[in-house]
């Protein structure tokens, strides 16, 4: 084994740099032995120096985070702080400065992902990011390198653990959006500011990371389609529990049935009790990769967390560290089938439509011509009224998503259609 160690530079030492410290020290003679040569934290980056930090010595500490990545003794720079900027900054020096990088920063890695590789190329280090998607569940590094003689056609997941254990809140208990989400901010599940996650900013992020390394081609976040989940109601549960199906809010990347373009989108959904993404509970992810060869897989695990998520850093920093022992890099971006990215309009999907309507006959017929101008196939009807007013329940088969919007449109102008009360896709069949 080497004596010298690796150095290893912390930006970011909130909940989960603090963890990547506690483990790097308490499992410290594990982590030499499995890569080869000690690791030894050679600085912290943080905002607020003053403040106290267990088992950190003081004297690493620093508010000049620029300085810490340009001083050329650093093997390896683990990111932790979040944001564009100045994460991006910082990055960019790491690698100019002859240091390799290790992320958890979804939103830049989704942004300026192709940027970050070729800077990483360009100076022969690495950048690694399991911790990016899905905290600790191991799933960066099967698609890359697992999978990689494989041809990945789905990628559909529930990855982000706040909105699903607010959805699960409703359907197990059938409380309704609010009360659940203020049940998961009292517990710790939801930030403050729960935006990100429950407009779906923070799985659509995710879902353009795991669309570019599914399917070789630049997914950035703006061709993402997202759709959020703050108008999911307790009635909507009732008529997913009536087609035996349950809620997720689902990120979906998808290669076309002629392989040449993709999508990636992010949006709630029903999908069957019999799927196993139903079966998903609390604030745990999963996600369902369907191949050519390896057939249907499913990654399931604790999707953050500070524990979670500091556990898939060591873990690619052991293998970054590795890496620079035997002067070699792991796996950059693969976007060699730069397939085309197709918009929402083009993807096909079931749907589940819900018409507050007028309770008199006839109305039916109107609403299922409006469906046939459209191309759009009914699959199932169901109506219910009372004095005057009634619901009317459309599921349809699988239709183009431009298609239906056409259709939802059309029906509006409908007289007898006094609202559209929800419109939600079907996956997972």
């Amino acid at each position: 084994m080497r004596t010298r160690p690796l150095k290893v530079a912390l930006l970011g030492c909130g909940v989960v740099g603090s963890e990547v410290a506690r483990i790097m020290t308490t499992h410290a003679d594990d982590l030499a032995a499995r890569i080869g040569a000690p690791v030894e934290l050679a600085g912290v980056a943080v905002r607020r120096p003053a403040k106290v930090r267990e088992g950190i010595d003081p004297s690493l500490v620093t508010t000049d985070a620029t300085a810490l990545v340009k001083r050329g003794d650093i093997d390896v720079v683990v990111e932790v702080i979040g944001g564009i900027e100045p994460a991006r900054s910082l990055i960019t020096t790491a690698f100019e400065h002859g240091a390799s990088v290790v992320s958890a920063n979804k939103a830049l890695l989704a942004q300026d992902g192709a940027a970050l590789h070729a800077a990483a190329g360009a100076h022969g280090r690495d950048l690694y990011y399991e911790a990016a998607v899905a905290g600790a569940i191991p799933l960066i590094r099967p698609l890359r390198e697992s999978l990689a003689g494989d041809k990945v056609n789905r990628v559909l997941g529930i990855v982000n653990g706040t909105t699903n254990f607010i959805l699960d809140k409703m359907d197990s208990t059938g409380a309704g959006y609010q009360e659940a989400l203020d049940e998961a901010t009292a517990l710790g599940y939801a930030e403050a500011d729960p935006t990100a996650d429950v407009e779906g900013f923070d799985a659509a992020a995710k879902a353009a990371i795991l669309a570019g390394i599914a399917f070789h081609t630049r997914v950035r976040l703006d061709d993402v389609y997202r759709e959020g989940m703050t108008e999911v109601t307790a009635a909507d549960f009732r008529s997913a529990k009536e087609m035996g199906c349950t809620i997720k809010l689902l990120a979906i990347c998808e290669r076309s049935a002629d392989g040449t373009s993709v999508t990636a989108r992010v949006h709630p959904a029903m999908i069957p009790l019999s799927h196993p993404l139903a079966s998903v509970r609390g604030a745990y992810n999963a996600v369902f990769v369907e191949s050519d060869a390896a057939g249907q897989l499913m990654f399931y695990g604790p999707g953050a967390g500070g524990s979670p998520t500091a556990s898939a850093v060591l873990g690619d920093l052991v293998a970054v560290c590795r890496n620079r022992l035997n002067g070699a890099t792991g796996p950059g971006e693969s976007a060699y089938a730069d397939l085309t990215v197709s918009s929402m309009g083009d993807v096909v999907t079931r749907y589940h439509i819900s018409l507050d309507v007028a309770d008199k006959p006839g109305v039916l017929a109107q609403v299922a011509t409006v469906f046939a101008e459209h191309g759009v196939s009914i699959d199932t009807v169901r109506q219910q009224g009372k004095d005057g007013e009634a619901s009317l329940v459309v599921v349809t088969h699988r239709a183009f998503d431009a298609s239906l919007s056409g259709t939802v449109e059309a029906l509006r102008k409908l007289d007898t259609v006094r609202g559209v009360a929800s419109i939600m896709r079907v996956e997972g069949e």
